[in-house]
């Protein structure tokens, strides 16, 4: 699944994507990150786990999912040709089953009898919950206060599947602070407990893990791109907040260099107003969970709070393979408002009948910028990330206050 090429040799055997990522945690995790790594690396070299993996991707999942032609959007914008790849059709609504699926059986392997996990906009602790409740194993799931209040669809559904949902009051009641109380719990149970972290950071080899059970995206863009179009596409957007949707796009199209990559931050209010969740165009490299990347900070290397209408890239950090791949210039990194994405999140469901995350509008909203000054043979993939349902709240609350 991992080749040695250039840009997709993954991190070293310090866990390092350059000067990025690494294995900052306490003494106590030091054996259970090497038994995971261990495991991980055997397991991808077996065909039984592999061919077990796909069985679950293809009848639990729904794998592959659809590459769809936006032919409105298209027409609308006037430039560019415009398809979607369409991972908020897989069970639970979004991409990040795809990993939960690969660790949930990585967990079993390992014995492990007690699944934890963090979440911000909720879509992690459901696929999470989805999966513990599937194999039988008890889950309990860290959720920011203030993302349990807007995200209240995603916690009922997660209750529903059995998990426990704890409430994370400290900071500002977000991911980041989830993901604290998360770390911690896994310290003080390291026997029984396996930790499914959702995105593409964390102590190595949590990176390049997700991004491996991700990266089953864009081995299918690329496969379906070919059977569509007879080529590769000539752009792939997709939002970041940790950044696996966007890393498992990118992945199997890292050595093309024809291919454009670009990733969307959350800009918030502003870059320069101090209210955003945009790492690398605001923030500075420094440790934090376990990785070192670009972190949204003060002068003092505290971590300052992120900002963002969407709950899932309300994070004051970035996966370290895309620090690196930001300094490698191999990937164009924009940021994106929450005016910006509310206008594309309408603009889609109008034009397309789909209702997109407000992760997944961000992407929408830099396709906005681009696509109209494109030639119209140029072919954008935008990953759809996930569904919006989780998001209605939000966005009827913001266009009542508009009103």
């Amino acid at each position: 699944m991992q080749n040695t090429s250039t840009f997709t040799r993954g991190a070293d055997a310090q866990g390092q994507f350059g000067s990025f990522g690494g294995r900052f945690v306490a003494e106590s995790l030091m054996p259970l990150i090497l038994d995971l790594e261990e495991a991980f690396n055997t397991a991808l070299a077996e065909p039984n786990f592999l061919a077990e993996l796909d069985r679950f991707q293809a009848e639990f999942v729904g794998r592959p999912s659809p590459l769809y032609y936006a032919e409105r959007l298209t027409e609308l914008y006037g430039g560019a040709k415009i398809y979607f790849k369409r991972e908020e059709l897989n069970h639970t609504g979004a991409h990040k089953i795809n990993n939960c699926i690969g660790q949930v059986l990585l967990a079993k392997r390992m014995g492990k009898t007690r699944i934890i996990a963090e979440t911000g906009a909720g879509m992690h602790g459901v696929a999470t919950a989805t999966v513990a409740a599937r194999f039988g194993l008890p889950c309990v799931v860290y959720m920011g206060a203030t993302d349990i209040d807007r995200q209240r669809d995603n916690v009922s559904r997660m209750r529903l599947m059995g998990a426990e949902i704890i409430p994370v009051t400290s900071g500002t009641g977000t991911l980041k602070d989830a993901m604290n109380e998360a770390l911690r719990d896994w310290v003080t149970n390291v026997d029984n407990t396996f930790y499914m972290i959702g995105t593409v950071a964390g102590p190595h080899p949590y990176p390049t893990m997700v991004r491996e059970f991700q990266a089953v995206i864009g081995r299918e863009a690329r496969v379906q791109m070919q059977a569509r179009e007879g080529r590769l596409p000539d752009s792939l957007i997709a939002c970041i907040g940790g950044g696996s949707n966007a890393m498992g796009l990118f992945h199997a199209f890292l050595d093309d260099p024809s291919v454009q990559l670009i990733g969307v931050e959350a800009a918030g209010e502003g870059l320069d107003s101090g209210k955003h969740a945009a790492s690398l165009k605001g923030g500075i490299a420094g440790v934090l969970h376990g990785n070192r990347t670009y972190l949204l900070q003060d002068t003092d290397g505290q971590i300052t709070d992120a900002h963002s209408v969407s709950a899932g890239l309300d994070y004051p950090g970035i996966g370290p393979e895309h620090a690196w791949l930001h300094e490698q210039g191999r990937v164009d990194y924009a940021a994106v408002t929450d005016t910006e994405a509310l206008e594309a999140f309408h603009v889609c469901c109008r034009q397309e009948g789909i209702i997109p995350a407000l992760e997944t509008a961000h992407a929408l909203a830099e396709v906005a910028k681009r696509a109209p000054h494109l030639p119209k043979d140029h072919i954008m993939v935008v990953c759809l990330s996930g569904r919006g349902d989780k998001d209605m709240p939000t966005v009827l609350r913001l266009m009542e206050e508009k009103a």
